[in-house]
């Protein structure tokens, strides 16, 4: 089912429980996917542009998590929230301040909310993709010097599949996962592990 909304409005997210319920219903897993990124120095990048990246990678997973979590105690029942990071949670991204910024919000965010609410039993964890092969990078990786620049950074030497975040957000999603909250779960082919010191290098 595919339902248009504004995650940066309170209606928007309104919007998406309500044809939750009313095709499901019931909710038992809310997943903040929404995101985007734009590139530029931070002395020029204009504050359009910042509250545009914020509002939807940032502000867009508040609200997402805000209306699950009032669901999820309403309810009185076990929830669970997927939080979409990125690697750029811990690795700083120069020329992509606003980006790095809402996605160290959104680690701290996720960590939080996890404390809260885990004597309630509502599981919040985070996902922190690394290089995967999603339209979002689909420019950058039609260019074969980039494309190749970017597995260099990968010490598995190759981009992810979508499909490979796809499994981990499935078991985030689960019961095999009912003792896990407050993570990030990196999947990203070592990119975190400082990849220029993979042949070792210093």
């Amino acid at each position: 089912m595919i339902v248009q909304a504004n995650v940066t409005s309170e209606e928007g997210v309104q919007k998406l429980l309500d044809a939750a319920i009313e095709n499901y219903g019931d909710l038992d897993v809310w997943v903040n996917n929404a995101g985007m990124e734009i590139k530029s120095p931070t002395h020029e990048l204009s504050l359009d542009d910042w509250n545009k990246v914020t509002a939807i990678d940032q502000t867009g997973v508040f609200l997402g998590s805000r209306t699950a979590l009032a669901y999820f105690k309403d309810h009185n029942k076990k929830g669970n929230i997927i939080n979409m990071s990125s690697v750029h949670e811990r690795i700083p991204w120069p020329t992509f301040a606003s980006y790095a910024a809402a996605k160290g919000s959104v680690k701290l965010f996720t960590q939080t909310i996890a404390m809260e609410y885990a004597k309630d039993n509502i599981r919040v964890n985070a996902i922190g993709p690394g290089a995967i092969n999603t339209p979002i990078n689909a420019e950058k990786f039609a260019d074969p010097a980039q494309y190749e620049q970017t597995v260099k950074m990968v010490p598995m030497d190759r981009i992810g599949k979508p499909e490979e975040v796809a499994a981990g957000e499935a078991w985030l999603a689960s019961d095999e996962s009912s003792y896990v909250t407050g993570i990030t779960l990196f999947i990203d082919g070592g990119m975190t592990l400082y990849p220029a010191f993979k042949d070792g290098q210093g």
